[in-house]
């Protein structure tokens, strides 16, 4: 009897903070990425895909549950001592995948709380990655300007001295660590806005944190240990189908790359470490050729929202930034309803499966639980990923459709739908986000044909104003109706 053919293996990296402008194969002159590139060249480079929010929370919940984040409270950026955000028991993306028989591994940047209260630093840290479908994990619990600044196996701190233990706060200053505010003369990366708070590695952070000194990690072999692990985990488990849910820390702040990547770029630390990035991406493709699962594996590579310049560190960013453009031709950023926010690089790859080429179709990171469930052979329950659409055949090349509509969402809310794109008002908001991008809020609704205006300069509200009722309604319905999925 001839065995069942293997399930191919599934790699989701996720970089952080990057622009759809900020890789070569998508236009950068000023960095190139060379393995990325190869990645684009081997599949499928898709123009139209967007994350599923402008900001790394809610993206990273949309990814997870195949829910449009702004349908539940408190997915906004959360801090560093935030309780899990994803239900347990909750069909998830790394649970349908370990029902159909993939071990599931996550590894790096987490950012959606642990702990049902506030997290047992010194003990056992759940619930967690293991109880939304992970079989195991290695991630670090916010970002890399927010404390705790340390690495979390499983359910533990990594390298955690019991004599020395953790206390974290995001009210109050604990302890006697020093503070960027206070001892300025320590850091040797100095705050542009708030990241005052306590000092690590010599940066301040945000949020205050006493203890744990032995297993803080070091900026600069963020990227190296991250990697290795992720490489470790294909190591593992060559024989046997799995999934591995890689999240960079990278390019996110602070910027800090290995010493290896220093002056790579003339863009400084930010063009460094996209560097960083690309060399990580190098790490993920030579042991998938090395043990000859290139060919077994579906790769996909994207970012979780739109990028930043200055987000908080004097690193010359802007400065140094010269005719690059990190969101291509798009308006906006991270923090932005214009599409610069959440069109991002979007590249899958499956050597012998997928033929090569660029593809137009709209498509959203919010798909991936209903389409990789299309690939994995699952049929997700009714009330399962209620945003989610299964665009497989899109995502591999088969078919130049993808969703007929999106939603898009930073501050506010807007509806993509047959070129065009309407924005909600949103009175009062901020006009630019704490990185100087401009956020799109604005008091009245605001009509886009993006298909003739890409950059979004052009508000047709005025002149199309049945055009702007029509996809109000249709945004409204979508809101109410607490799921766009239909059973």
């Amino acid at each position: 009897m001839r065995a069942a053919p293997r399930r191919p293996n599934i790699i989701y990296m996720y970089a952080d903070d990057l622009g759809y402008g900020d890789v070569s194969c998508y236009g950068a002159t000023r960095v190139r990425t060379p393995n990325i590139d190869r990645l684009a060249e081997q599949g499928v480079r898709f123009t139209n895909a967007h994350s599923p929010s402008a900001t790394c929370t809610p993206s990273r919940y949309a990814l997870m549950t195949g829910e449009y984040a702004w349908r539940k409270r408190g997915t906004a950026i959360l801090p560093g001592d935030a309780t899990l955000i994803v239900q347990p028991g909750r069909y998830t993306l790394p649970l349908m995948l370990q029902q159909a028989g993939y071990v599931t591994g996550a590894v790096g940047k987490w950012h959606l709380g642990l702990g049902e209260k506030t997290p047992d630093w010194n003990g056992e840290i759940k619930p967690g990655p293991l109880e939304i479908g992970f079989d195991y994990s290695f991630i670090f619990p916010a970002t890399g300007d927010r404390v705790p600044c340390v690495y979390i196996e499983g359910r533990r701190v990594v390298g955690l001295d019991p004599s020395d233990p953790i206390v974290v706060n995001y009210q109050h200053p604990v302890g006697n660590e020093p503070t960027g505010k206070e001892h300025p003369e320590l850091l040797r990366m100095h705050p542009s806005q708030g990241h005052d708070n306590t000092i690590v590695n010599g940066i301040s952070r945000i949020g205050y944190m006493s203890g744990g000194k032995a297993a803080r990690w070091v900026d600069e072999e963020m990227a190296d240990v991250l990697t290795g692990k992720a490489v470790s985990f294909i190591e593992k488990h060559r024989s046997e189908p799995f999934f591995l849910y890689f999240a960079t820390h990278d390019i996110h702040v602070p910027r800090v790359p290995n010493q290896r990547f220093v002056g790579k770029t003339p863009m400084g630390p930010r063009g460094d470490v996209i560097v960083e990035l690309d060399w990580s991406m190098g790490q993920i493709m030579s042991v998938l050729d090395r043990l000859g699962l290139a060919r077994d594996t579906l790769f996909i590579f994207s970012s979780d929202n739109g990028p930043v310049l200055d987000d908080g560190y004097r690193d010359q960013a802007v400065e140094l930034a010269g005719d690059h453009k990190p969101a291509g031709p798009w308006r906006g950023g991270k923090g932005s309803i214009y599409d610069g926010g959440t069109r991002v690089p979007f590249v899958l790859r499956w050597p012998g499966k997928v033929k090569p080429g660029i593809s137009a179709a709209l498509i959203g990171q919010v798909d991936m639980i209903a389409s990789l469930a299309d690939f994995a052979g699952q049929k997700l329950p009714p009330d399962a990923a209620p945003d989610s659409f299964d665009v497989l055949p899109a995502l591999l090349g088969r078919s130049k459709q993808g969703r007929d509509h999106l939603v898009e969402h930073a501050g506010t809310i807007a509806l993509i739908c047959g070129g065009w794109k309407l924005i909600q008002p949103r009175p009062g908001g901020p006009a630019f986000s704490g990185g100087h991008v401009e956020t799109g809020n604005q008091p009245e609704p605001q009509l886009f044909h993006v298909a003739e205006d890409p950059a979004e300069r052009n508000n047709l509200g005025e002149e199309y104003p049945e055009k702007v009722r029509e996809m109000m309604a249709r945004l409204e319905e979508i809101q109410k109706s607490g799921r766009s999925r239909p059973k």
